[in-house]
């Protein structure tokens, strides 16, 4: 008789049920599994045996089938040791089978028969409620993800006999209880907060408006300016995470390993900095099996790119795609995913290749090619996305050594929050929710402006050389800045605020 053994895998964000099957056969001494697995499923023949041994347990010294089915879908991962060692000792008859089939079971062994984490436990579990399976036995440093969906039961084990005497009913495991919402409440505290930077209040105020309207910044200044720490601080005056937002958030981190032993839930807009030297597939995701990437992993909060013309200019080019439709799709032999890449991107760099052409305290030593050679690492297509332009001056004694806080984070966020119900309302019946997402043709309709500052736009694009692409961009933030003020319609003063946040463009470097 067939044993049958049931686990499930995550393939791109959907959870899919894998039975692992058990048969033993006449023939020499054997150990083989089919069903597409990987090489990482391939080598559990060894990891299994030691930890079946070291725990007590009899392999036997049999010939041994084991199939993974559907054998259409390609598995990958140490999360079916368990069930694999399972399956033999259910066929073996070690296993109490009278509501074996109740359960769900991943987990990798060690050698000594020790459970060890796997990745995409949440998406797992939310994925059983779909399967129609409620028991989920798991590693025991994986419980806090999995605990956090209701109705399914989570079962922590530590090591592979504690398993085996739980479903032959000699010990019990208590489910893990947890309030999803009381983790989630717990963990979405942010360390760090916007009362920290002194100065810069222009700054701090380019960045509400880039918070408010959902638009992409680029921040330039000189060395030691505070770029990275307002970037990083940007998080914290962004609309607070909803709970499906931070579950759908915790789903992509999860499956790239990031919730083992962690909080279990992240309660926070993700902020990632990756470095210059990243490859284009570690930014978008890849591997032999599609994998979320650092634009995935930022989805609903922040993607901060510093020294932006040192990344690769293949890098740069392949955000073109997530920037505008807010998914990326990863394309491999094995397959193609899709993973949700909403994100806003904030970018920051020296105005020359020394850093120091605008700082008054040190002297540039750059040619103005070099200088022109430099910005052009920054492709038009990719310019085009980015709204706001924002410049960092190096601060004075006096901001130095001032011991005034700013403002908060948490007073901050309550002007964002108020602009953003407002465009929502707005857009309720549109196909964007914020004011950078609008197309050109929908400016006409949700962009009108007073005859001053329509004067003042048609100036500022005869005058002061802002071109025409750049036209939309202040429309938008434009239309922002009146949403902070709480106008419907545009004003002179909007439009003079977001000329000033297009300082590419008004060519200070050229």
């Amino acid at each position: 008789m067939i044993s049958c053994i049931y686990s499930c895998c995550v393939i791109g964000l959907d959870t899919h049920e894998v039975m692992v099957e058990a048969d033993i056969g006449a023939g020499l001494p054997a150990f083989n599994i089919v069903g597409l697995p990987d090489t990482a499923i391939k080598e559990s023949r060894e990891r299994i045996k030691a930890a079946m041994k070291n725990s007590g347990l009899s392999f036997p010294a049999k010939k041994l089938t084991i199939n993974l089915a559907p054998a259409s879908i390609k598995k990958e991962g140490a999360s079916f040791d368990l069930p694999i060692a399972l399956s033999v000792l259910s066929q073996e008859g070690l296993l109490d089978r009278t509501d074996l089939q109740d359960f769900v079971f991943v987990g990798e062994l060690s050698l000594d028969g020790r459970l060890k984490p796997v990745r995409g436990v949440l998406p797992m579990a939310i994925g059983l409620k779909k399967l129609n399976k409620t028991k989920f036995v798991i590693p025991k440093d994986n419980s806090k993800e999995a605990a956090l969906v209701k109705d399914v039961e989570a079962y922590p084990a530590a090591t592979l006999k504690e398993v085996v005497d739980f479903l032959n009913k000699v010990t019990d495991i208590k489910p893990v209880e947890s309030s999803a919402e009381q983790v989630f409440k717990r963990n979405s505290k942010h360390k760090i907060d916007f009362n920290d930077v002194k100065g810069q209040e222009h700054v701090k105020r380019g960045l509400e408006v880039a918070a408010a309207g959902g638009h992409n910044v680029l921040l330039i200044g000189p060395p030691g300016s505070g770029k990275s720490m307002m970037a990083k601080r940007l998080p914290t005056i962004l609309s607070e995470m909803t709970f499906e937002e931070a579950l759908e958030t915790s789903k992509i981190h999860s499956i790239a390993g990031n919730l083992i032993q962690g909080k279990g839930l992240i309660g926070t807009r993700p902020f990632r900095s990756p470095h210059h030297t990243i490859s284009d597939a570690a930014l978008v995701g890849g591997g032999t099996y599609p994998t979320p990437g650092e634009i995935s992993l930022a989805h609903n909060g922040v993607l901060f790119l510093d020294e932006l013309p040192e990344f690769k200019r293949n890098v740069l080019e392949v955000l073109r795609q997530p920037l505008e439709e807010g998914a990326m799709t990863v394309t491999r032999v094995s397959g193609s995913e899709t993973y949700p890449s909403k994100f806003m991107l904030v970018s920051a760099m020296n105005p020359c290749p020394c850093g120091y052409f605008t700082d008054p305290k040190r002297e540039c030593h750059c040619t103005p090619v070099q200088i022109q050679r430099y910005l052009s690492k920054i492709s038009g297509p990719l310019l085009d996305r980015i709204d706001i332009h924002l410049e960092v001056p190096r601060l004075n004694l006096d901001h130095l050594t001032s011991k005034r806080c700013g403002e908060p984070s948490s007073e901050i966020r309550k002007r964002v929050d108020k602009a953003r119900e407002l465009q929502r309302d707005r857009y309720k019946d549109a196909a964007a929710h914020f004011n950078s997402r609008l197309e050109s043709k929908e400016l006409e309709k949700y962009c009108i402006m007073d005859k001053e500052g329509e004067e003042l736009l048609k100036l500022a694009i005869l005058e002061l050389g802002i071109s025409a692409r750049a036209y939309d961009k202040i429309l938008k933030v434009s239309r922002t800045i009146a949403d902070l003020d709480g106008k419907d319609i545009i004003e002179a003063h909007h439009v003079s605020e977001a000329i000033s946040y297009r300082s590419l463009d008004r060519n200070l470097w050229g």
